[in-house]
């Protein structure tokens, strides 16, 4: 199984940079997308169109703002949005897609913005997506994806020391991620590439920073610990443009 997750940074942006090509060429079974900016309604706005996928959105209700997308081959048994509690209800920030033997959740993690001032609620908002895993990972796996908006360790940013306590690398939001991982959860780049430096996901636009390299790995896919042994690849796509983000694509072997 393939699937992949990209912050778009705006779908009818990113679709004016190749967006659909790459949809179209990496073909995957479940296409994940965070920060589409858009409602459902202004779908006709876009030339892009997923044939043969099944589309489920979740949009903000400020227009413009946050929001997430699935696209699905296959149709899931059930879909829902949101959390049953906890977090932020009018974002766009979760989707859960059910199927007999998996759980796939796509979630657009809130940033605490450059002055913290958003730390409660996002402290908030990870106890309650937490939960919702567990109770998902409860009856069966769970493949977890999107813009996490933290950089886990050291090694998942270009400069950690100067980085400390800013926006993404505060040690609340780092260890948010470790009781996650803590409760049974698996970082399935890391499982597989434990050592690797360099590997980014986002980059800021100022000082050329994608150029160099000068990045963080804040988009993931994390998968329940019983399932990790069936990880093929995870691969990051940082060649890919059309957003400050970069796709990753997750393959594996479900039985």
């Amino acid at each position: 199984m393939h699937a992949v997750t990209w912050n778009v940074n705006g779908l009818r942006a990113c679709e004016k940079k190749g967006f659909a090509d790459f949809f179209h060429r990496v073909q995957a079974d479940f296409f994940c997308i965070q920060e589409t900016k858009m409602q459902e309604s202004q779908l006709s706005m876009l030339s892009f169109h997923a044939e043969g996928y099944h589309a489920f959105w979740n949009s903000a209700e400020k227009k413009g703002y946050s929001g997430t997308a699935i696209f699905a081959k296959e149709q899931p048994i059930s879909v829902s949005y949101e959390m049953e509690t906890g977090g932020v209800s009018n974002e766009g920030r979760v989707i859960t897609l059910e199927y007999p033997d998996f759980f796939l959740v796509n979630a657009y993690v809130p940033n605490v913005r450059r002055d913290l001032e958003r730390i409660p609620l996002r402290m908030e908002w990870e106890d309650a997506l937490r939960a919702h895993l567990l109770r998902l990972d409860q009856s069966k796996p769970v493949l977890y994806c999107g813009d996490l908006n933290v950089a886990h360790q050291p090694i998942d940013l270009k400069n950690a020391k100067p980085n400390e306590g800013n926006a993404g690398y505060t040690s609340e939001e780092r260890g948010k991620m470790s009781e996650l991982l803590d409760a049974g959860f698996t970082d399935a780049f890391r499982y597989l590439y434990p050592d690797r430096t360099d590997a980014y996901t986002w980059w800021s636009y100022m000082g050329r920073a994608r150029e160099k390299n000068v990045g963080w790995r804040i988009d993931y896919w994390i998968v329940s610990k019983r399932i990790a042994s069936m990880l093929s690849d995870v691969r990051i796509h940082a060649d890919v443009m059309g957003s400050d983000h970069c796709p990753v694509e997750l393959e594996i072997e479900l039985s």
